[in-house]
C-alpha cells in the first residue's frame, strides 16, 4: 500500500512539473503572437497589424466599397457623402458613417477624421506598377503615425479586381465573403468572355457611353470608365477618336454623336436619362428611336461606373443583357440582382424592388 502511494504521488508531482513548465513556455509567445502579427502588404512592404482587426477605413472609394461588402460591420467611415438616391437601398446602420474624405479624385482627405474613426489598419489603393506609389504610401504611414497603413493595388478593373478582393478578406477576417464575391464576379466574367469571343464583327453593337447632364461627355474604349462596353464585346462609339486609355471624359458635340449613331446608349447621368427621349438634339439618333437608351441603377453604388471598382461586377450581367438581350436570355437578372444585393450590399429584395431597379434602368420587363 506504501509502495502504491509513492508511485501516485511521483506521478502527481511529474504532473504538476509539466503543468508549470508548459504554462512557462507557452504563455509568453501566445500573447505576443495574439496581439499583432506581420504581413506583406501589395507593394511588398512588411507591415504589423493587429490580430483581428475590428476597425478598417480606406483612403479611396473602390476599396472603401470592397469594405463595405465584405466586412461592413467593421468599415467605420466612407470617403463622401451618399445621396438620397444611393441611400434608398443602404440598411439603417451603415447610413451615417462618418464621411472622411479621401485620397482619389478630389484629395479632400482629412487625417485628422480618419483618425478620429479610430481605425486599427488604413487601406491605402496604389496603381498597378507606378513609381510614385511607395513614396505617396511612406506619406500616408508618417501622417498616420502609429496606424499601420496597408498597400492594395487598385481595384478599378473589374477583370483584375479578384486578387485585391481575397487579399482584403484576408486581411481584415472576412475570407468567405471576399471568396463568394470573388466566386461571383468569375462567373459572369467567364460567361461574358465565351460569348463576346463569338460576336463576329457585324454582331457587335455600338454604344455610346453618355456622362454628364447633357450626355456630351464619354470614355473612349480603353478607359477604365467605359470598360464594361469593351468587355461585353460592343464597340465603343467614341472609338474613332482615338484618344486611347485616358482617366477623363472628353467632351464631344451632339453632331459627333449623331455623326456615330449608335444602337445603344448607356449613361449614369439621371437628368440626361430622364430629358434624353424628349429632347429634340438626339431625336434623330438610333438608340433614342428605337427606346434602347439605359441609366445605370444608382443605389448603394453605381452598376456602370463612378466610382470604378467592385461596385462594377453586377454590372457586368445588366450591360451584357441591356446590349445584347438575346444572348443572355440565360440570366433571371431579378434573381441575379436579389442575390448579389443580399450577400454583399446586405439588403433583401423583394421580387418587386428589383423588377423596380431593372425597369428603372431602362430595362424591358420581358427581358428581365
Amino acid at each position: 500500500m506504501e509502495k502504491k502511494m509513492k508511485v501516485i504521488l511521483l506521478i502527481l508531482a511529474i504532473l504538476i512539473v509539466l503543468g508549470v513548465a508548459t504554462h512557462i513556455f507557452l504563455t509568453p509567445s501566445t500573447v505576443e503572437n495574439s496581439g499583432s502579427q506581420n504581413i506583406t502588404d501589395m507593394i511588398n512592404r512588411s507591415v504589423e497589424i493587429p490580430q483581428g482587426i475590428g476597425n478598417v477605413v480606406a483612403t479611396s472609394p473602390p476599396m472603401t466599397t470592397v469594405l463595405y461588402m465584405i466586412a461592413p460591420d467593421k468599415l467605420k467611415a466612407v470617403n463622401f457623402q451618399w445621396t438620397d438616391e444611393e441611400l434608398k437601398y443602404v440598411p439603417s446602420q451603415y447610413a451615417n458613417l462618418p464621411v472622411v474624405g479621401g485620397w482619389f479624385g478630389t484629395q479632400d482627405g482629412s487625417y485628422e477624421e480618419f483618425i478620429a474613426s479610430e481605425p486599427d489598419i488604413v487601406i491605402e489603393s496604389i496603381d498597378e506598377g507606378g513609381d510614385g506609389d511607395l513614396s505617396t504610401v511612406n506619406e500616408r504611414q508618417e501622417k498616420f503615425g502609429s496606424i499601420p497603413v496597408v498597400a492594395v493595388r487598385d481595384t478599378t478593373n473589374v477583370e483584375k479586381v479578384g486578387e485585391s478582393i481575397l487579399f482584403m478578406g484576408k486581411i481584415v477576417g472576412a475570407e468567405d465573403k471576399a471568396n463568394q464575391l470573388n466566386d461571383f464576379n468569375n462567373k459572369y466574367l467567364d460567361m461574358v468572355h465565351d460569348k463576346s469571343s463569338k460576336l463576329s464583327d457585324g454582331d457587335k453593337k455600338t454604344v455610346y457611353y453618355a456622362s454628364g447632364d447633357d450626355g456630351l461627355q464619354t470614355s473612349p474604349s480603353g478607359s477604365s470608365h467605359g470598360q464594361l462596353i469593351d468587355l461585353v464585346g460592343a464597340k465603343n462609339a467614341a472609338d474613332s477618336l482615338n484618344q486611347g486609355n485616358t482617366t477623363s471624359s472628353i467632351q464631344v458635340s451632339i453632331e459627333q454623336v449623331m455623326s456615330w449613331n449608335p444602337d445603344v446608349i448607356i449613361t449614369t447621368d439621371p437628368e440626361f436619362y430622364a430629358g434624353v427621349y424628349n429632347d429634340s438634339n438626339w431625336a434623330h439618333i438610333k438608340a433614342v428611336q428605337n427606346k434602347e437608351v439605359y441609366l445605370s441603377p444608382q443605389s448603394p453604388f453605381k452598376w456602370f461606373d463612378r466610382p470604378v471598382g467592385a461596385n462594377m461586377i453586377i454590372g457586368v450581367p445588366w450591360t451584357a443583357k441591356v446590349i445584347y438581350p438575346d444572348d443572355y436570355k440565360d440570366i433571371n437578372m431579378v434573381g441575379t440582382v436579389k442575390e448579389f444585393y443580399s450577400n454583399f450590399y446586405h439588403f433583401d429584395l423583394s421580387d418587386d424592388q428589383a423588377k423596380e431597379i431593372l425597369i428603372g434602368s431602362g430595362m424591358k420587363e420581358s427581358n428581365l
